[in-house]
């Protein structure tokens, strides 16, 4: 497989996978209920927190998601994520990268990526498999799969709570997403106010919402604008989350349905699969080889 196909699949894996720090801002419901809170005293950072609150025993969610990535440019895609355990498929395309459609798929340590050209130049295997755990130790920048699964392990309960910290917050109005009647609030949440609103009691979700803090470091972003809509229920519908990253803008979209519903992902055939780690170890042993001799 050549060096450019390669990097280009990284690349596409980075930006799929960025996007689920969305994911991380918000949980909906696919209830078309009729929304009750146009009648409801409740101001807006209590509407969020109550939605955050509504995440903390999520366990699987689907959405679909559309924007732009630093340094990708316009992403867009839909996926199924299950938490416990962690499992996700995410079929998504980057125009920027080219025409090519990926699918993405995180199955326990295990990340695969798959689909498109790259085959015929992999000996046919659709599949590139990835090791979560020892991709990218000691590297300065870590292998775009690394990365996505650390995203992908995020749990929407812990992420959302982080949003709580803005103190902005307003209500815009009564608007309807997806066929759902829903009330749209709005603010803004530094990296700083993120970081006070980190859970310090449960030791698992204040490292959940710290690594979620960490996506948004990396990116370089400081602060972020943000817009929910929250249904009748108290879950969230759509989450938009915009700010400035280094390299270039963060704005992202993500519209949630089949919450709680269950999310079977399984690993791709293994005659299908080029596994990266079996073939770095088979070139290690060539170069030692030919070391050897010469």
């Amino acid at each position: 497989m050549s060096s450019s196909v390669r990097m280009g699949r990284k690349r596409v894996a980075s930006a799929a996978l960025a996007a689920l720090l969305l994911a991380g801002g918000a949980v909906a419901c696919g209830s078309e209920k009729k929304s009750d809170r146009a009648g409801e005293d409740i101001s807006p950072a209590a509407a969020v927190k109550k939605a955050a609150e509504k995440s903390e025993k999520l366990t699987s969610f689907s959405f679909r998601m559309k924007g732009q990535l630093p340094g990708e440019g316009k992403v867009q895609g839909e996926a199924s994520m299950a938490t416990e355990p962690l499992a996700m498929s995410m079929k998504m395309s980057a125009p920027a990268q080219g025409p090519e459609k990926m699918e993405i798929r995180v199955v326990g340590d295990g990340v695969y990526l798959g689909g498109g050209k790259a085959a015929a130049e992999s000996d046919g295997k659709r599949w590139i498999k990835f090791d979560a755990k020892s991709m990218g130790k000691g590297a300065p920048n870590k292998p775009a799969p690394s990365s996505a699964t650390a995203t992908a392990e995020q749990n929407p309960a812990a992420q959302s709570t982080l949003f709580t910290g803005s103190d902005d917050l307003e209500k815009v109005g009564e608007e309807t997403v997806d066929g759902t009647e829903t009330t749209h609030y709005k603010g803004t949440v530094t990296l700083d106010q993120m970081r006070a609103a980190i859970d310090k009691k449960d030791p698992k979700t204040r490292e959940r919402q710290e690594k979620g803090l960490k996506q948004y470091e990396d990116m370089g972003i400081d602060k972020l604008t943000m817009d929910m809509w929250i249904d009748g229920e108290d879950h969230t519908k759509q989450f938009r989350a915009q700010g400035d990253a280094d390299k270039g803008k963060f704005d992202t979209t993500i519209t949630f349905f089949d919450v709680n519903k269950p999310v079977k992902v399984t690993a791709p055939p293994k005659n299908e699969v080029m596994d990266l780690a079996e073939m770095m170890k088979e070139m290690k042993k060539g170069s030692g080889s030919a070391g050897g001799t010469s």
